[in-house]
């Protein structure tokens, strides 16, 4: 009898599961990217085809929020219709596995359109191994910005980056070899900087350089160590309980921009964890956008 009690209020138990479990996803959205903003203008990156190659095949996956399998990359534009002459490009983060480029990307949108600043959006390929693409992409994207900016009304470009998203940026900050590829200031939220084992999100560097890359490339992609007097200004974000990407990231850029008297902003907030950008819910939201946003205005002096 207790057997027969026992399988009784397993299989209730199991219904009710179920029940919740249905419910929950009829009440989801059922195409979340519909409740992302839309772009102005849409470019594919390489339309004749990339100088480089990331050896992934076969189709994107597209999640709403994000994409994999990324090999043909995309500039989403989003334009202000008062331009204050400021425009970023954004890398989201994605452990150079994926890209969210809705919920890193597209989600803020409108809170940098309404400041004035041209926002664009870069779903860049993923490196597979090949370091090379990402920035490659970066630097493409920027040529195809900086074309337009007499039509998009702006003067300076910067880059923005989210946490292996903020590899690839500070990559971009501190990797450029022509006048050209530099960007005139950088911001980066809960960022991915060292390669170094000992702070790293080893996910993200093993996408980008392969397993047990030699102690050269750690070094060489450990932008921490590659800032110069000649790196852009940064405002940077993190969060003291993050334990995807260690604040000591943020830290050790910090310190390496200052001591290249490099104009630098750090903000560590106590909470928040990891991937906070567009939660409505971030404790910080209201600081992080107000602090930034007094930064921002600070560039157009």
């Amino acid at each position: 009898m207790k057997k027969a009690c026992f399988k009784k209020v397993l299989a209730a138990a199991a219904v009710l599961l179920l029940g919740t479990v249905l419910t929950l996803a009829q009440n989801a959205p059922q195409n979340p990217v519909n409740n992302f903003p839309k772009p102005d203008v849409m470019f594919n990156l390489w339309p004749d085809g990339a100088p480089t190659d990331n050896g992934l095949t076969g189709e994107e996956v597209d999640n709403g929020t994000h994409s994999l399998n990324i090999t043909k990359p995309t500039l989403a534009v989003f334009l202000p219709q008062n331009p204050n002459g400021l425009a970023i490009l954004v890398c989201p983060g994605g452990g150079y596995s994926s890209v969210w480029d809705r919920t890193e990307g597209y989600a803020n949108s409108k809170w940098y359109t309404d400041q004035g600043i041209v926002y664009a959006v870069l779903k860049y390929r993923l490196p597979n191994g090949h370091k090379e693409v990402p920035l490659d992409d970066v630097h493409e994207a920027m040529r195809v910005l900086k074309s337009h900016a007499a039509e998009y009304g702006f003067k300076k470009l910067g880059i923005l980056g989210c946490s292996a998203g903020g590899h690839l940026a500070s990559m971009a900050a501190t990797h450029f070899t022509k006048p050209e590829e530099r960007p005139d200031f950088q911001i980066l939220h809960y960022p991915v900087i060292s390669a170094d084992p000992a702070i790293a999100h080893m996910g993200s560097i093993i996408n980008l350089l392969g397993r047990n890359a030699p102690k050269a490339l750690i070094e060489e992609y450990s932008n921490e160590k590659q800032v110069t007097a000649d790196t852009p200004p940064a405002f940077i974000m993190a969060n003291s309980d993050d334990r995807v990407v260690p604040c000591e990231n943020s830290i050790r850029y910090y310190e390496a921009l200052r001591a290249h008297h490099v104009p630098a902003a750090l903000h560590i907030y106590p909470v928040g964890g990891h991937g906070w950008t567009d939660h409505l819910d971030f404790e910080y939201r209201d600081a992080w956008m107000r602090d930034l946003s007094i930064w921002l205005k600070g560039l157009l002096d």
